[in-house]
């Protein structure tokens, strides 16, 4: 059966356009959350719904496979499997929240006390005071010239729950000073850094070099000689020798950017 990351897929692919390319769009850091929704292992937010809409000029009823016309609507007596369709594509702890809402929503209809507040309207309001955790930046590290190492850097953030990777993908989270590595990399982004002695080449990864902190991809040259490449063509790339202290501190799994 056809769902909502199918539809997005296909969408974009008939627009010859890249999960990049479509996360630049839609103000997103990184393509991951685009490759989330199209292998269905994430849904779209209610404004992310709105502008994928726009994007490929479709209703969201297409999107939410609520209707197989791109420029169609259900109709009021298909509200139950709208409801049904939709709750089947949330995540447990999602669908979780549309019960409890639904059974208060159960109550007060059986209980009158007051007004009833709209699901849509409840939905807004926690899109607009999102839910917010605690951890802690440990370091900065460089997308320009090098930062050295602070070892008692340890600042505490605050970050946004639905824009952070679960805390068994990473080990620690840095601060990015400079735009090196800019556009997907930009300057004050927080880096979430799975903690590795070694990262893969082409990969995003952390590096100390010389006790200087630097995020760069790992790069081989065609003489096998081992590179630092930076994302902004205005900087040159760091060659690694024998000489160089060199010490792999891990792959940068997602980045935090805040709004």
């Amino acid at each position: 059966m056809e769902q909502l990351g199918d539809r997005v897929r296909k969408l974009r692919e008939s627009r010859n356009m890249t999960q990049t390319e479509l996360s630049e769009i839609l103000g997103m850091k990184t393509y991951t959350t685009v490759s989330k929704w199209e292998k269905n292992e994430n849904f779209p937010k209610g404004k992310d719904l709105k502008k994928l809409s726009e994007i490929f000029g479709v209703t969201s009823d297409y999107l939410l496979v609520l209707t197989d016309s791109p420029h169609g609507k259900i109709s009021d007596s298909n509200k139950q499997s709208e409801i049904a369709t939709v709750y089947k594509q949330l995540e447990e702890p999602r669908q979780k929240k549309v019960l409890d809402f639904a059974q208060e929503q159960l109550e007060e209809q059986n209980n009158p006390k007051g007004t009833v507040t709209s699901i849509f309207d409840k939905l807004k309001a926690e899109e607009e005071n999102p839910e917010y955790t605690t951890d802690y930046v440990e370091g900065l590290v460089s997308a320009g010239q090098g930062v050295f190492q602070d070892d008692n850097l340890h600042m505490e953030v605050k970050l946004r729950v639905d824009d952070i990777p679960e805390r068994d993908k990473y080990d620690t989270v840095a601060k990015v000073a400079g735009d090196s590595m800019e556009p997907l990399i930009k300057d004050n982004d927080l880096l979430f850094i799975k903690a590795s002695s070694q990262v893969e080449v082409n990969k995003i990864g952390i590096f100390q070099v010389n006790n200087q902190n630097f995020v760069k991809k790992l790069k081989r040259d065609y003489d096998g000689s081992w590179y630092l490449q930076s994302l902004n063509n205005k900087y040159s790339e760091i060659y690694l020798t024998e000489d160089d202290s060199i010490r792999t501190i891990g792959e940068v799994v997602d980045i935090y950017r805040e709004n």
